[in-house]
């Protein structure tokens, strides 16, 4: 079918696929620090009192100008509004199914809960040290990973000095557990992250 013939409900699903952070596993919580979920919930009311209603004021003024079909600040107005609906929509959902944990309930502890920046060592010697936080929050060139990750799933409720299965593609591997801390995460300076969405 030509684009000139389908609604604008149909161009709209198209605007809201995109890449996806993974879904939560059927049946459970959505894990979150304390710092993560300060964070999406500042993003969401920055998104609700800042950026949306500049963006509404900038669609009725271009809207104001006459002709909608080439005006371009009405065009990218109107996208930008689906783009931010949609990220309140998805910030909405994760938060209304948060569990906030904080790791310091377990500072001092030598096994492995959520939160825990946890060393290890594999089959080769090689040293890796990672934090386990939320789907919504892990960076990866932070050191971080998700608690549903298979590295993150294998090493839970181990404890230092606790050998663990690590199944990969290419055979099991084993991880030794070396070092098990928990630290305050605080969240990132506003306004760095925010902007990148």
């Amino acid at each position: 079918m030509s684009k000139a013939f389908t609604k604008e409900s149909d161009a709209q699903a198209d605007d809201d696929e995109g890449p996806a952070l993974p879904p939560i596993p059927p049946g459970s919580r959505n894990y979150m620090t304390p710092a993560g979920y300060a964070r999406l919930r500042g993003e969401l009311l920055d998104l609700i009192d800042n950026e949306r209603p500049k963006i509404v004021e900038v669609v009725h003024w271009a809207a104001s100008n006459g002709d909608r079909s080439e005006n371009g600040d009405y065009l990218y107005g109107k996208k930008r509004l689906r783009e931010i609906d949609r990220r309140i929509r998805f910030l909405t959902k994760r938060l209304e199914v948060a569990e906030v944990v904080d790791p310091l309930v377990h500072a001092g502890s030598d096994q492995v809960f959520f939160g825990a920046t946890v060393s290890y060592v594999d089959e080769e010697g090689v040293t890796s040290t990672i934090t386990i936080m939320g789907i919504d929050e892990a960076d990866s060139g932070r050191g971080q990973v998700s608690w549903i990750s298979p590295v993150a799933r294998a090493l839970l409720k181990s404890r230092v000095g606790d050998e663990v299965p690590l199944p990969t593609p290419g055979g099991v591997r084993s991880l030794e557990v070396l070092e098990v801390r928990y630290e305050r995460h605080d969240p990132p300076e506003s306004g760095a992250e925010q902007s990148a969405s």
